[in-house]
Order: structure tokens, then sequence, then C-alpha cells
């Protein structure tokens, strides 16, 4: 009796549930980054759009973060459900209570149990210095700088949002440069390359159509946000209106930073200032201004890239919450 053995081989649709695995998540006013970390790995990534609350609402926060995790489960061939934790840093959270109905909402929309939530300045804090005593300016659509000394203590300076604050931020920079280009359009201030810059941008024909167009009911703060690179490539260009407005937006970061610095007493001390952020495309225009006014107050302050992404610190936050959690068989 001759027995036929057939041997199928098995594509799987996705790779098997790991235990091990957790999300990272960076969420602020413009997009929405996610990551899948594997111990030290990142398996995948995904993108969406805002996630603030206080921009967007909680309801569409949660669905932007639920968005970019589900990318990112794709890009790593799994499913949700196969995390055992997320680390979430977010714009707009740093309100208990807004904190706490953002958690609630996200532990109904995601269907993960343990969810550490974050301010996007405490994961780009960990990520900047792996931990250690420091601080991190980040100036992307908004700006807030964030520190942490030797004794624990986190200290904030910033984060006031468009209206009240921002300094130094994308959305900034893009308002001193309208503002610019009204003064010149009136012939109050000198005349600079950002008003071609920002007729292209708006894609209006003249200066004197911008105040239309500028107010429209389509134009956002993020659309506004925007035009701060047109403003960072006039700088490039040789501007000379535009290079200031880097140079005092660098100088507000500085400030911000000086003040964790005075707060936080770390005067004396070595430590690194790391930034984060899409102004910093900017470089020296912004960060040598930067370095000067924390120079002030901490000469022996240090600035370096962050050891990793605000997206991995997250994650690798979350990894550290669930060494106190027992593993669900």
């Amino acid at each position: 009796m001759t027995t036929t053995q057939t041997t199928v081989d098995l594509v799987p649709r996705r790779l098997a549930p790991l235990r091990k695995l957790v999300v990272g998540v960076d969420g602020g006013g413009t997009r929405t980054r996610a990551a899948i970390l594997d111990g030290d790995r990142v398996l995948g990534e995904g993108t969406s759009g805002p996630s603030n609350p206080l921009r967007v609402g909680i309801a569409n926060g949660a669905a932007a973060i639920r968005e970019a995790i589900d990318k990112a489960c794709s890009a790593a061939r799994i499913d949700r459900d196969d995390l055992i934790a997320a680390g979430i840093g977010l714009a707009g959270v740093r309100r208990k209570d807004i904190r706490t109905r953002m958690r609630e909402v996200l532990i109904e929309t995601l269907e993960i149990k343990n969810i550490e939530l974050m301010t996007d300045g405490d994961i780009a804090l960990y990520g900047a210095t792996d931990g250690a005593p420091g601080i991190v300016v980040i100036s992307g659509t908004g700006s807030i700088c964030c520190g942490v000394n030797r004794q624990g203590k986190h200290v904030y300076a910033g984060g006031w949002g468009p209206v009240a604050g921002d300094e130094g931020s994308g959305s900034w920079i893009a308002r001193r440069a309208l503002q610019a280009v009204a003064h010149a359009s009136d012939e109050r201030g000198p005349r600079t390359a950002l008003t071609a810059a920002a007729c292209e941008y708006f894609q209006v024909a003249t200066a004197d159509d911008l105040s239309t167009a500028i107010y429209a009911p389509t134009i956002t703060n993020d659309r506004i946000a925007g035009f701060s690179k047109r403003v960072i490539e006039t700088a490039r260009g040789g501007d000379t209106v535009a290079r200031n407005i880097l140079t005092e937006a660098g100088k507000e970061l500085g400030k911000a930073a000086a003040t964790v610095v005075r707060k936080l007493k770390m005067e004396p001390e070595r430590f690194q200032v790391a930034f984060v952020g899409g102004v910093f495309a900017a470089g020296e225009f912004v960060i040598a201004p930067l370095r000067e006014e924390i120079a002030r107050v901490a000469q022996k302050a240090f600035i370096a890239a962050p050891s990793f992404s605000p997206t991995v610190a997250a994650g690798r936050l979350a990894q550290e919450h669930l060494h106190g959690l027992p593993v669900a068989v």
C-alpha cells in the first residue's frame, strides 16, 4: 500500500501575532505618525492627518490615531488586536480633563487596554535624551519646550497655541512673514521676496489680493503654517527680511528653553538640548540664535539631535510601562 503525502506551503496573510508588539504614536496639529515596535525593531510605520483634540476635536483626533496605527499595522503585516500596548504622545492634552476624556475614547476606539497617553513634549523629551536629564525644543505647526532635571521634575514653557503663543513655530513664522508682506505692500517696511512667495503659495496675482485669500473660510492654521517652508526657502535665497524672521524665531525658542533651564535650576550643569519639528529644517538660521539664548543661562549645555524619533520614543515608553504589568496569556 502506497501512502501519498501532500505538502502544502502556506503563505500567511500576515505575520503570526507577537506578544511583544507595541505601537508608538506622535500626534500633532498637522499629522499623526505611528510605528510598530518589536523590541528595538520598527516593523511598520503609518501616517494620517492631525490629531490634536484642541484643533480637530476628541473624536476626530482618535480617528486619525486609529488610521495611522492601522496603516502601520498593515505595513507590519499584523492586526491591531496583536498589539499589547500603545504609547501615545499627543499635542493638546496637557489639561487633565482633556487627557482623561481622550484616553477613554482611545481605549474604545483602538480596543487596546494598555494605553499610555502623554503630551507630545513628553515623548519628544524622552526621545531626545533617552531618558536622561535635558531639554527638548519642539517647533512644528506650534511650539513648546519641556525639560526634566536629575530629580525627575518636569517643566514646560510655551504650547499656548496660535492665538496666545506658539512663538517660533511654523504658524508664528508664517504670520510674521505675512505681516512683512503687508508692510512692504504699504511701503511701511522694506521690500522682500516674501511677497512673491506669498502670492505663489496662496495662489493670488498680487499682494493686494492676499487679504482676501488668507482670510478665506477654507484657510486653516495648518495651511498658514505651511507657508513657513517658503519663508525658509526665501531666507536661503538671501532675503534679509526672511532671515530676520527666522532669527527672531530662534530667539523666541531659545527664550523658552532658557526659562525651562531656570525653573529646573540646571544653569551650572552639562546637559543636552535637542530639537524636534519641521522649523528646524531652517538649520543655523534658527539653531544659531537658539544656541545663543541658551548659552546666556547655561554655558555647559550643548545642542544635539535626538537619540530617536518621538514616535519610537512613545513606543519605548509603552514598553517600559509594561514592565510593571502582568502579560495576558
